[in-house]
């Protein structure tokens, strides 16, 4: 009985320090709380408190651009799961983190893979609401491997079930199909859109103190006015947006507001500047892991000295730009053209490796080019 009682006590202890955490981490005190869940990690016994823990820590690192983070606790989550009886219940939801934190490491092959399986886990359980946060992720999968179509499909499908299955959802879910929708729309050239898109997706974030989404929407308006040429507008929304994403804590996002102030300081023809932001992006996009970062700002860079005429430092940052393709896998297996460069309709195959969908309906295939696995059927992404 008094094992019982102890472990009971134990249990309600995890509880009040599990709750702390969120306590803190929803007044933006995200250190404190993270040191909090961890103390909860290495001292509580409770498995289902541990495992809870390890989804705030995922969530948590993850709207901070820590994927190098979220991938180890999803490793602690996996060797916890053997043998327990929530393991199939949690196989989407990690399969969808997983592949947001490869994402955001740019290892395009392997969060594609996770993406498919949680949409399959999503598909065979009939989790509609799993299936919209996946949709959510693969429109953010294909803007950034430019594949504007799908970047804009996915998150459309999302607002589908949004509208469809949603009515008990939390909003969050309305503002982020938004939010990507926007994101697709500007890429695509629509603005009018993707102004429309994404101050519905403000608006919800406003009302909910959604910092994490504020920031995003202001790094999109910001966008929308760079894609107008509207230099004088961006510069203040991407001071917002740099604003929160420093006080949230979230460098990829940080990366990204740097990429469009150095684009900024390019049109008004300040050179230096605009190397001053890509020199501050590129300290932040090597400590997080993420190449395609890398990749943008050695473009930048590229035509930033040839513009100044300097051939040693614009070959330099050549050969990185392609070494950067290289390690990414952003080629085609087929033509050898690089992905990623311009919008281009794009197919994977069921091993996640992903081609032109013209040179595949060009040469067709029975096999992959890449891993040599045999194509049998055509994947949900």
């Amino acid at each position: 009985m008094r094992l019982f009682n102890a472990w009971e006590m134990g249990q309600d202890q995890t509880k009040q320090q599990i709750e702390k955490g969120l306590h803190l981490y929803q007044s933006n005190q995200t250190e404190k709380a993270l040191q909090v869940w961890m103390r909860v990690l290495e001292k509580s016994a409770d498995p289902a408190g541990r495992f809870r823990v390890l989804g705030c820590l995922i969530t948590a690192h993850a709207e901070m651009g820590r994927y190098k983070d979220m991938l180890k606790a999803h490793h602690v989550m996996k060797l916890q799961r053997k043998g327990t009886t929530v393991s199939l219940q949690l196989n989407g939801q990690v399969s969808l983190s997983m592949g947001n934190a490869f994402l955001g490491l740019s290892i395009f092959q392997k969060a594609l893979e996770c993406f498919e399986k949680a949409l399959r886990y999503a598909h065979n359980n009939d989790d509609k609401m799993l299936e919209c946060r996946v949709c959510c992720s693969l429109g953010n999968f294909y803007a950034q491997i430019k594949d504007y179509e799908k970047a804009l499909f996915f998150p459309c499908k999302a607002a589908e079930l949004v509208n469809d299955y949603g009515a008990g959802w939390s909003l969050k879910y309305r503002a982020m199909s938004q939010y990507h929708m926007a994101v697709a729309y500007r890429k695509l050239g629509r603005l009018a859109d993707a102004m429309d898109c994404c101050e519905e997706s403000m608006k919800i974030a406003l009302q909910h103190g959604d910092r994490p989404l504020q920031a995003l929407c202001l790094l999109c308006f910001a966008d929308i006015h760079l894609s107008r040429r509207d230099v004088q507008t961006a510069f203040p929304r991407y001071d917002s947006a740099m604003s929160i994403m420093t006080e949230i804590g979230n460098r990829l996002g940080q990366i990204q507001v740097l990429l469009g102030v150095a684009k900024c300081w390019m049109i008004q023809k300040e050179l230096d500047k605009a190397l001053e932001s890509i020199e501050k992006a590129q300290e932040l996009a090597e400590g997080l892991g993420n190449k395609l970062g890398l990749l943008k700002l050695h473009c930048l860079c590229e035509r930033i000295y040839r513009t100044k005429g300097l051939q040693r430092e614009l070959r330099d940052h050549v050969v990185k730009f392609h070494e950067c393709v290289e390690e990414m896998e952003l080629y085609c297996g087929m033509c050898g053209e690089s992905i990623g460069e311009k919008n281009n309709q794009l197919q994977a195959l069921p091993c996640s490796h992903f081609f032109h969908l013209k040179c595949l309906q060009t040469n067709g295939t029975r096999g992959c080019p890449n891993c040599r696995r045999l194509s049998v059927k055509p994947g949900y992404v």
